[in-house]
């Protein structure tokens, strides 16, 4: 597998990641993105570091730094919310509306019944999603999010409890798989990193094969 380059320079590398390769190495084992790290090097004598995580299932884009000094700047943005992040989600419904923003705080719970997840919890910690209507998909929905916060699981549950349905395809928080979805239908479409004297990072990651079979279109 080649994993196509969106973003290259000498300190950042961003990659459209493919929905189903993990970030890091499943407990069961199998390939994950360390397998790959070594032909991104790039003539680099270093293997590039990713700066966040995606959920398997997610596709597009993901920051990979080259040196560390690039990983601890990066790191930093991330903390300060100085990095711009939009993803396109095909909902199992309709949106209460056509945008909004959602305020959500979340926490993780665990059972022995359905392992973990995250809830909305008063206590919690404090997540905050932008969202706009894209365009109709027969019963459901595509619709853009900007995250203000990257909690875990921040849209899949912001989606169930902030648009009253679960992302198409969502094993956890939906109904699981459905026609023409094989896994939660969630793209990471663009990211932008802002560095002072520097030109940003900018990257865009055009929408999988599987979006454009349920009807999703750039745009």
């Amino acid at each position: 597998m080649t994993l196509p380059i969106l973003y290259e320079d000498g300190e950042a590398l961003v990659i459209d990641k493919p929905a189903g390769l993990p970030v890091d190495r499943p407990r069961k084992g199998g390939m994950c993105l360390d397998d790959h790290l070594d032909a991104l090097k790039l003539g680099f004598l270093r293997r590039p570091v990713a700066v966040h995580r995606l959920d398997t299932d997610t596709s597009g884009c993901l920051l990979l730094a080259r040196n560390p000094k690039a990983l601890a700047r990066f790191n930093k943005s991330f903390e300060e919310r100085l990095v711009g992040k939009t993803y396109l989600a095909i909902l199992a419904g309709r949106p209460p509306g056509t945008q909004g923003t959602i305020e959500l705080a979340l926490s993780k719970i665990s059972s022995e019944e359905k392992g973990w997840r995250m809830i909305p919890a008063k206590k919690g910690k404090p997540a905050v999603s932008h969202w706009e209507m894209v365009g109709e998909l027969g019963p459901h929905s595509l619709i853009r999010f900007r995250p203000e916060t990257g909690r875990t699981h921040q849209l899949r549950v912001h989606a169930l409890s902030g648009l009253g349905a679960a992302l198409l395809g969502d094993p956890v928080y939906g109904a699981g798989n459905a026609p023409g979805a094989k896994r939660t239908m969630l793209h990471a479409e663009s990211l932008t990193v802002t560095r002072p004297g520097k030109t940003p990072i900018e990257a865009r990651a055009a929408l999988p094969a599987d979006f454009r079979a349920l009807g999703a279109h750039d745009g």
